[in-house]
């Protein structure tokens, strides 16, 4: 399977949803999407069963992993191990970011 995105395409599409999450591809493995926050808002989520890595399209935040906090800034990229309690918070522009989710593979025998 082959696909390609042109990430403006990608953005209009989410822009039009008005909904904090829109998913545009989903394999066994691996799934991406965008998700956005605006300014003051509250993020809620917490953990996921995914690995997770942010690419911080625009806007600017905190991201809260566990104890410790990470700037949320345009091209900064951000990991988050599955299962790992993790939110934006602090929200000072329009948040926008590139979200790939990875299954963990089982491991082999």
């Amino acid at each position: 399977m082959h696909q390609v995105f042109k990430l403006s395409e990608v953005i209009d599409r989410h822009q039009k949803l008005r909904e904090p999450w829109f998913e545009f591809l989903r394999v066994p493995d691996l799934s991406v999407g965008i998700y956005s926050l605006p300014v003051g808002s509250e993020d809620p989520q917490f953990s996921h069963p995914e690995d997770e890595v942010y690419y911080i399209l625009a806007g600017r935040a905190v991201l809260k992993v566990e104890n410790e906090n990470r700037v949320a800034e345009p091209g900064a990229i951000l990991y988050v191990s599955a299962n790992t309690n993790h939110r934006f918070h602090d929200i000072q522009d329009d948040l926008t970011c590139l979200v790939f989710f990875a299954e963990r593979s089982a491991p082999k025998k």
